[in-house]
């Protein structure tokens, strides 16, 4: 073959590859501006979120001595109210101090399944009898944290579920603890705060949880509500053991926060 002809093979094959890359980057082109678009759409609502949760805390007047010295500024660090043991009494205390709060729901209901198992979900529906008919009520359970020990669980019930979820997010967070972490497992002794100091257990109802503490790098090995509230807390390794009837979330959760709270008793 001569340079010619090799110089040619060459032009052919740089346009079949040409070609082949528009093709490409034309399959790619929607996939492309769908990832964008839901990335613009994220960042505005977060945008909105920060402006609704800026202009409900400007727009709040206080009501109790400890939110007054919050709002005067006074108070900036959620853990001398910790140390003070006073109580929280409105949940604007915990939005102006704590930021950066993360929300997750519990699932604690059950769907209606064809053939009596139904698909879990956060909303545990209940219905009374009445002379009008059945009045069913909405129940759910959030879970509320900054993954730095801080960690709040709250119960709520209303007639629709938007109010009982606002409700349980209310809750937990007028229920917020801190929680004492630390690397209390023989394997690891980092000392570093991504586990428990030591064993806790506790019962609620028929449910029993033991947390044990684990070395780096073991994870959350436990029950995957439980995970939500150990996640938010700020705690990246644990082992545990559970008996009794463990299908009641309910339960379970509040055992479960209730063995954090006892390590403030022994450390």
């Amino acid at each position: 073959m001569t340079k010619k002809e090799k110089e040619k093979e060459v032009q052919k094959k740089i346009k079949v590859r040409e070609v082949e890359e528009e093709k490409i980057e034309k399959k790619i082109e929607p996939e492309i501006t769908k990832e964008l678009v839901f990335e613009t759409e994220k960042v505005r609502e977060e945008t909105k979120e920060e402006k609704e949760r800026a202009e409900k805390i400007a727009s709040w007047i206080p009501k109790t001595t400890l939110g007054k010295e919050v709002k005067a500024g006074k108070i900036k660090d959620i853990d001398e109210i910790f140390e003070r043991n006073l109580k929280i009494m409105e949940p604007e205390i915990v939005d102006k101090l704590l930021p950066g709060l993360e929300v997750e729901l519990i699932n604690i209901g059950q769907a209606k399944g064809k053939f009596g198992g139904g698909k879990r979900r956060p909303w545990r529906q209940t219905q009374k009898k009445t002379a009008e008919g059945n009045v069913p009520t909405f129940a759910c359970m959030a879970v509320v944290g900054d993954k730095n020990g801080h960690v709040g669980v709250g119960y709520g019930k209303a007639k629709e579920t938007v109010p009982a979820k606002q409700k349980a997010i209310r809750n937990a967070k007028l229920n917020l603890i801190k929680i004492k972490r630390g690397c209390g497992s023989f394997d690891c002794m980092c000392n570093e705060p991504h586990s428990i100091p030591m064993k806790v257990e506790e019962k609620i109802g028929s449910v029993r949880i033991k947390l044990i503490p684990a070395p780096k790098g073991t994870g959350l090995a436990i029950d995957d509500e439980c995970k939500k509230v150990l996640r938010l807390a700020g705690i990246k390794d644990i082992y545990s053991k559970s008996f009794g009837q463990t299908r009641t979330k309910i339960n379970m959760i509040k055992a479960c926060v209730m063995a954090l709270k006892k390590l403030d008793e022994f450390v």
